[in-house]
């Protein structure tokens, strides 16, 4: 699931994208996830990392290559499944 892109709304406070608030799949009719809580950022030399909750109760793992200055979803967990 490594690396697909996403397309990721931001709250932009003193500095531009400072956390996601939506995420979807840049495909036409993709299903928008609110993202409910942050719970975890990181940062490595050209990107940065948002360990999120959705409304759909699953975390997922959005990185923001920030030299290209695109998303992607490095891993998603179902909290339904063990």
């Amino acid at each position: 699931m490594k690396d697909l892109p996403l397309h990721v709304e931001c709250y932009a406070g003193y500095q531009a994208d400072e956390r996601p608030r939506r995420f979807a799949s840049p495909k036409p009719g993709a299903r928008t996830f609110e993202v409910l809580e942050v719970l975890h950022q990181w940062y490595g030399i050209d990107d940065q990392c948002f360990k999120v909750r959705a409304d759909d109760g699953g975390i997922y793992i959005l990185r923001h290559i920030l030299t290209a200055d695109r998303w992607s979803l490095d891993s998603f967990r179902n909290p339904r499944t063990p």
